[in-house]
């Protein structure tokens, strides 16, 4: 894709962008008509580099004079024309752009909100953040939900640079998900969420180094580690968040117990599945110093506890995610290797589009029937196993 640089000035706070801006190999940042209220998150994408594609320049290039143009008549000052860039189509919306349009890009843009929100937390409305984040969150899951967990856990797996965001989205949306297959009150998945989307917190930056890390843990870094969870809560505490059993989950989630679910106090249930889909989700993710796992292994340390028995929480997961998650890769019976793309009525009949064929060369993606014995599949195939770089646009237009 031919791109063209644009300046700075085209990212305003509280505006729309006048188009879909891209960086330096054509991949999408920000679709149009998306506003940014964050500075932080706009220093972010103007340090990657903004541009355009080059099909759209003209358009921008014509909204730009008429912008230009009106301006001059209006007897505006100098620096403001200089500074001018075209406004957004008044049709624009702001973001995230409708799921059912572009499920990918929506993605993206919640990725990169949410990885502003947690790499530099404001010290005062952090918590009206996370509420805000949370509700768009849960607006694009619901939207389009097997269309959510292909892009999450493609990104899980593939992504080695952005682990603690698209971890912490991930766990979100297992947590969400399997909440509602367990006997619990509504009101407690808010606080779930918000827990799962923030229970790092205190060691972001130690994540996303860590999975760039080939040498062992380091002392200091394991201090880091052991003391994170409290030390999360406490932040939080002191930027003024109160929810209580948002905090509590935060704090406890990596020293629960196995057993029954109803025999825990409601923070120790919800910080229960968060363990769980935080075992799911890390077992799908690769990095420098270990490859990653497939999903139906990585679905088996979360559904099996510490005694090696089954765990409420964890069957909770798999019951919501099916033992071959959309976002997967398996491999059928003909000997392709396929993603799959959407949940099946039955647990090992999921949606599944072929990418590499029995040959072990890359095919145009084409949807197979796994219900045929042709195509069942056989196994999940492990993410470094599938040396093919995806279109996930192009596999959501398939079914």
């Amino acid at each position: 894709m031919a791109v063209i640089q644009l300046p700075p000035t085209v990212l305003r706070l509280g505006h729309p962008v006048p188009v879909a801006l891209r960086d330096a190999a054509g991949h999408l940042l920000l679709p149009r008509g998306t506003v940014l209220n964050d500075e932080a998150q706009r220093q972010q994408l103007i340090a990657r580099g903004l541009y355009v594609d080059a099909g759209d320049s003209e358009q921008f290039r014509k909204a730009l004079a008429g912008k230009l143009d009106a301006m001059v008549r209006g007897n505006a000052l100098l620096g403001q024309i200089a500074s001018a860039v075209p406004d957004a189509p008044a049709s624009a919306t702001p973001a995230p752009p409708r799921p059912a349009s572009d499920p990918v890009a929506a993605w993206h843009g919640l990725m990169l909100r949410a990885s502003a929100l947690l790499h530099d937390p404001p010290p005062s409305d952090f918590g009206t953040r996370v509420h805000r984040l949370d509700r768009e969150i849960l607006a694009l899951l619901d939207a389009d939900t097997d269309a959510s967990l292909l892009v999450l856990i493609h990104g899980t797996t593939s992504e080695v640079h952005q682990y603690s965001v698209t971890h912490a989205l991930l766990v979100l949306a297992v947590c969400e998900l399997a909440a509602r297959h367990l006997d619990w009150p509504a009101e407690w998945r808010p606080p779930l969420r918000r827990a799962a989307l923030t229970m790092n917190l205190a060691m972001t930056e130690l994540q996303d180094q860590l999975a760039l890390q080939e040498s062992p843990v380091t002392p200091r870094q394991r201090e880091q580690i052991d003391g994170h969870a409290w030390r999360a809560a406490e932040q939080m505490r002191k930027s003024g968040v109160d929810d209580a059993l948002w905090l509590d989950a935060v704090e406890h989630h990596h020293s629960t117990q196995p057993g029954p679910l109803a025999e825990l106090a409601p923070m120790l249930q919800l910080a229960r599945l968060i363990q769980r889909a935080d075992i799911f989700a890390a077992r799908l993710s690769p990095r420098k110093a270990r490859q990653a796992m497939s999903a139906t292994a990585a679905a088996k340390a979360a559904y099996l506890d510490e005694n090696q028995q089954a765990d409420e929480a964890g069957s909770a997961i798999v019951k919501a995610l099916g033992i071959y998650p959309p976002g997967s890769s398996v491999r059928l019976a003909s000997g392709e290797v396929g993603v799959v793309v959407r949940r099946g009525k039955r647990a090992n009949e999921p949606v599944v589009a072929s990418v590499i064929g029995r040959s072990g060369t890359p095919c145009e993606p084409v949807v197979r029937d796994t219900r045929l014995p042709g195509f069942a599949i056989g196994a999940g195939v492990a993410p470094h196993e599938v040396k093919l770089r995806l279109n996930l646009s192009r596999l959501l237009q398939l079914n």
